[in-house]
């Protein structure tokens, strides 16, 4: 989201949500939810004892309050993601010797 439209959005939410009010509710609506989503999303709430539109706001709330790993972190995201594989050991690479530069030419 383009930093202008976010900051516009933030002073949105901070004018419909004054602090100290959290007794606000918004509704929300989804359409076109594809059938396959539908059944995982009634499965998982069966498994945590919620109901499918309890089982989404907690959905949301968790991915909206997690925290962002900063892109400094992406050597370790990474790594973490091909732990699992295990190492790869590669052949040396025989290289050639430098070659020695040119000087200018006339």
């Amino acid at each position: 989201m383009p930093a202008r439209l976010a900051d516009f959005a933030l002073r949105e939410i901070n004018d419909y949500f004054p602090a100290g009010r959290e007794d606000h509710m918004a509704s929300i609506t989804i359409r076109n939810l594809e059938d396959p989503l539908k059944v995982k999303l009634r499965i998982r709430a069966a498994q945590h004892g919620r109901s499918m539109e309890d089982e989404a706001r907690q959905i949301l709330r968790t991915a909206l309050t997690e925290e962002r790993q900063s892109s400094a972190d992406l050597g370790r995201a990474i790594r973490r993601r091909f732990a699992a594989v295990g190492s790869i050991e590669l052949p040396p690479t025989a290289r050639e010797p430098l070659r020695e530069p040119q000087g200018p030419t006339r």
